[in-house]
């Protein structure tokens, strides 16, 4: 029976290992979402309220087209310091685990598989040089008349979800998702 354990250990270490390194490439991915909300405000008083916000959020208007109601907003979206160290520590623990897998299955490398966990702050690196960017949301609004009901506005955005999520919970009162 022992002579599985080590095999099998080492086998569950090496797919963390491999989980670990797509979880940190995942962090610095970008999550481009479009939002559709409808509300009963005139299209000026919304796009004002938009502009309220993201201005409020530091994004700054980079472009408008009137022809099809369109605006875009462009700001820089900070790296996380937390997420950088979660990140690395996350890496030291893997690395570690490694380590000491490879120190048992590779006794004659002594100690040395262990050095691997100098590697863990390459994850807070490479995360913090790839989520610092400059992200850009696009707003587009429209009318929407329906039979015998007073004219909606439509307002579409496209942009990171989590600021998508952000401007939903902002506009609860004045515009509701559109299912």
């Amino acid at each position: 029976m022992t002579n599985f354990v080590l095999p099998s250990t080492f086998f569950l270490t090496v797919l963390l290992a491999i989980g670990l390194f797509f979880f940190i490439r995942a962090s610095t991915k970008d999550r481009i979402e479009e939002l559709e909300l409808l509300s009963k405000l005139p299209q000026t008083s919304l796009l004002e309220h938009l502009q309220t916000y993201f201005d409020s959020r530091a994004y700054k208007l980079v472009k408008t087209d009137s022809a099809t109601n369109q605006v875009t907003f462009e700001g820089y979206v900070r790296p996380s310091w937390f997420l950088a160290i979660f990140l690395s520590s996350l890496t030291a623990c893997g690395c570690l685990c490694l380590g000491l897998v490879l120190t048992y299955a590779y006794p004659v490398a002594g100690n040395l598989p262990l050095g691997l966990i100098l590697l863990s702050p390459l994850a807070g690196y490479f995360y913090w040089q790839g989520a610092g960017r400059t992200e850009q949301v696009v707003l587009r609004v429209e009318e929407v008349e329906q039979e015998g009901a007073e004219p909606q506005q439509r307002a579409i955005a496209i942009a990171h979800r989590d600021e998508l999520a952000q401007l939903r919970r902002s506009l609860a009162g004045i515009a509701a998702p559109q299912t």
